[in-house]
């Protein structure tokens, strides 16, 4: 996403010292020990758990045939079913296939989920888009298009959205609406976490990998049985590396990783029919800011104003540009602790399921808003955040021979802060004012400069350059949202099932704005000063005016411009039906074809800087048809879909041009209306019993119906920036009795179509001006290799792999927020190839 001047987040570095490194050195070393610690109680408990040591069959290291992922027990439904049952389009992530591309969160499998992109450029506010559609305006005024789901609980988008991949059994990325299935609306789609629960074998395990760039990666668990009705579980995990570029001025590292997180959770079944999990979630994460990257060739001079406008025939090429950050406190930073009870109780009739849910959370990025380490274009922003949230559902589920259905009710509340921040400097000021024609009433056009240099020539100790000067935004929200759904499986007959789901949301949002005068403390020091020295009213009286409206425009703010000193407050609520309809039919056992047609909400809501501002519910149709098959014969599983959906009033963040102040654009949301075809189609198949080949691709086709974009232009019929086509090719070969185990070659390629420009693409950054260096918005492609060992009982494992294996590196956006200083900056840029080797031990 880009820098916000309406959401204002930017980040930068932190400095690691000597007694942080070896914190982290602890850390890392602590996930190994739990294992290692794991293993000496397996020891002493062996007797005890005979069964437990008894050596693993070297087939459960092989990974599934498609007759047998075809069996792969998912809960999209709220149900448990067999993934080929389920008449959604929906893509499964296995443990072993997030594994094998050594993926440590979500957006680390981009381009190897076709329709899905995860966007953690701010890793502490990522955003999501799934067939083409995403919410990216991340404060705290939104709601994201796809629901983020760990074990059902709902995952803000500044709290949990984007938290490491801890023991995670499975991935499901379900497609299109799903209010009926979930306790929070889902107007996208929504992805669902499965984390392992408590078993009742004794089990150790760490692994660690290490690689290029100083990556240093460890993971531990430990589960264990207290008697036969409890077992406690815990995971750790320590994600560290140097990062893969440094600036060009300080040597300071970029694209670091910084991430400890932890999961307990205790498992107790009170009765045959009663079981109780109560689970704790930990992340802390602290990383530099951001990679934002200037595009404007400068001097060494820090002094030197970059030439205005920016010509594109100029720019550098972001992936061979030198780096500049000058942010200093720059950093992405968040600290969540999570707790959830979760009661399960069996009747003779069906089931009743109480998930109870807190999260508190902090985070905050402040970035590199300019690109450039020049303090006459300085400029930072950020967004720092507190809340926390209560989230509590009831379902009932149950089954017979006529159908199968489960109902909830659902409470979401959440309590946000938020402060949006640009800090710039005094000489930023005069940038502004020179290129934004800013009537100042000095004959060089300068605010600061003009009057700095009179002092100067007059030999006097005042200087009014160089001083800070910030503007910031402060929004409270409290938001509630109440829903009660229901989703019934008819059994028509044998072969054919009706499904019908139906659901109300009720939303109540509360959102404050409060934006004081600019702080300025030294600026202000030296005005007192000058102040009573007489100097100010002489300067007044040169400028044609008096010193109290001098100070006065001193004191203004240029970015933050609106209800400057007022408390502004909106209460809205809103309130949908949402109703689904899906026929299936099993033309044999195992061929199913299906046909469905549901609607998607998502609530209004208000953006962080916009003072007052509003915008309405998103709501979307989506009609679609699909075939879900396995040829046991054959060795194949393919499933296929075809979608048609219509989206009203989807939120969409655009830069605004000259929206307030010096001229300084900003990102403000606005209400759009698009369509969307398209295709999609997933193939696994064993030609042999050792290889394996799959293929997993979408076609789409989204333009806008309706859309003045905020630029002042009608897109009306133009395409959305969504690539038409998006494929995934994958290949694994295993080689048996190799040193006593087996040896597994994987290799994945994914590909990611060109974006789709419309008329209003180069000024949003999605495209770029034809007389630029580079590229922009191209087909990428990414390919990864992985050779891995594992022993023939399953206890020990060695692997070595490759993430870009040809380093094809892309330039996803560029930001023009700060044109009016003439320092455009490149964002998303992709990493280098990055190579590691791993360890594992099983106990």
């Amino acid at each position: 996403m880009a820098m916000h001047l309406n959401g204002l987040h930017q980040g930068g570095r932190h400095k690691n010292g000597l007694n942080k490194g070896r914190f982290q050195q602890a850390r890392l070393a602590a996930c190994v020990t739990l294992a290692c610690a794991s293993a000496c109680g397996g020891n002493a408990l062996a007797h005890g758990a005979a069964q437990d040591t008894a050596p693993i069959d070297a087939a459960a290291t092989t990974p599934a045939k498609p007759t047998e992922l075809g069996k792969v027990t998912v809960t999209a439904q709220s149900r448990t079913q067999e993934m080929q049952q389920v008449p959604i389009a929906l893509n499964i992530l296995t443990a072993q296939k997030i594994d094998t591309v050594a993926a440590t969160d979500l957006s680390r499998l981009n381009l190897f989920v076709p329709g899905l992109v995860v966007d953690a450029t701010d890793p502490t506010q990522p955003t999501y888009r799934l067939r083409g559609i995403e919410t990216n305006d991340f404060g705290i005024g939104t709601d994201s298009a796809v629901g983020i789901y760990v074990n059902g609980v709902y995952q803000t988008r500044a709290g949990g959205a984007l938290m490491a991949l801890n023991d995670v059994a499975r991935v499901e990325v379900l497609k299109g609406p799903q209010g009926t299935l979930f306790g929070r609306n889902t107007a996208a789609g929504a992805i669902s976490i499965i984390t392992n629960e408590p078993t009742d074998k004794l089990e150790g395990k760490a692994r660690v990998r290490f690689g290029e760039y100083g990556r240093r990666y460890a993971d531990a668990l430990l589960n264990v049985p207290v008697n036969k009705d409890m077992a406690f579980r815990l995971s750790v995990l320590d994600n560290q590396s140097h990062g893969w570029l440094r600036d060009a001025a300080t040597g300071q590292h970029y694209g670091k990783d910084d991430e400890w997180g932890a999961r307990a959770v205790w498992r107790w079944n009170i009765t045959p029919d009663t079981r109780v999990l109560l689970s704790w979630d930990h992340d802390r994460l602290k990383q530099p800011s951001r990679i934002d990257m200037g595009l404007i060739p400068l001097s060494n001079n820090t002094y030197q104003r970059p030439p205005f406008p920016a010509n594109p025939a100029n720019f550098l090429d972001p992936l061979h540009a030198p780096f500049y950050n000058d942010t200093g406190d720059g950093r992405e930073a968040r600290r969540l602790n999570a707790g959830t009870l979760t009661i399960d109780h069996s009747f003779s009739w069906g089931s009743l399921t109480s998930t109870s849910n807190w999260t508190g959370y902090q985070m905050s990025h402040i970035e590199d808003g300019d690109g450039t380490d020049h303090i006459v274009s300085h400029l930072d922003t950020g967004v720092l955040g507190s809340g926390h949230t209560w989230y509590q559902e009831f379902k009932l589920a149950g089954s017979n021979d006529l159908l199968d259905w489960v109902s909830g009710l659902s409470y979401y509340q959440e309590q946000a802060r938020q402060t949006s921040l640009a800090r710039a400097t005094t000489d930023t000021v005069d940038t502004l004012a020179l290129h934004s024609g800013l009537p100042t009433g000095t004959p060089d056009g300068t605010v600061f400069g003009y009057f700095d240099s009179l002092l100067r020539s007059f030999g006097l100790p005042y200087r009014l350059l160089g001083d800070p000067w910030t503007e910031s935004v402060y929004n409270h929200g409290n938001f509630k949202s109440y829903a009660a759904y229901g989703d019934v499986i008819w059994h028509l007959s044998d072969r054919m099932n009706l499904t019908t789901g139906l659901r109300y949301t009720r939303d109540q949002k509360t959102f404050d704005w409060y934006t004081p005068m600019r702080y300025a403390p030294e600026l202000d020091h030296t005005l007192d000063q000058l102040d009573q020295a007489g100097i100010l009213a002489l300067a007044a009286q040169m400028a044609g005016t008096t010193p109290q409206r001098l100070r006065a425009g001193l004191s203004q703010n240029l970015i933050f411009t609106d209800a400057i000193g007022q408390q502004v407050q909106r209460r809205n609520r809103w309130s949908d039906v949402s109703p689904r309809l899906v026929l299936d039919y099993k033309f044999t056992p195992d061929v199913m074809a299906y046909a469905s047609l549901a609607k998607g909400y998502k609530a209004g809501g208000y953006n962080g800087v916009q003072v007052n501002s509003q915008f309405a519910p998103e709501k979307v149709w989506n009609l679609e048809t699909g075939v879900k098959s396995v040829f046991p014969d054959q060795h194949l599983l393919l499933n296929a879909s075809m979608y048609y959906y219509r989206y009203d009033d989807r939120q969409t963040l655009q830069l605004v041009p000259q929206s307030g102040g010096a001229g300084i654009p900003q990102y403000q949301v606005s209400n759009t209306n698009q369509a969307a075809k398209g295709l999609e189609l997933e193939a696994e198949w064993h030609p042999l019993d050792d290889l394996r080949l799959g293929f997993n691709g979408t076609y789409i086709d989204s333009k806008y119906r309706h859309a003045i974009a905020a630029s002042g232009i009608d897109i009306s019929g133009q395409p959305v920036d969504e690539p038409k086509l998006s494929y995934t090719l994958s290949a694994g070969y295993t080689w048996h009795g190799v040193i006593g185990g087996n040896l597994a070659f994987d290799a994945q390629y994914g590909y990611r179509g060109r974006t789709r420009c419309n008329a209003d693409s180069i000024y949003q950054g999605k495209c770029a001006v034809p007389t630029a260096a580079f590229d922009l918005g191209e087909a990428s492609q990414r390919t990864d290799l992985r050779l891995d060992w594992t022993s023939n009982n399953g206890r020990w494992g060695v692997g070595a792999y490759v993430n870009n294996l040809f380093n094809q590196r892309y330039v996803g956006t560029i930001n023009n927020v700060t044109a009016l200083l003439g320092t455009p900056y490149a964002e998303n840029i992709t990493p280098p190839r990055r190579w590691g080797m791993e360890l594992r031990a099983k106990f």
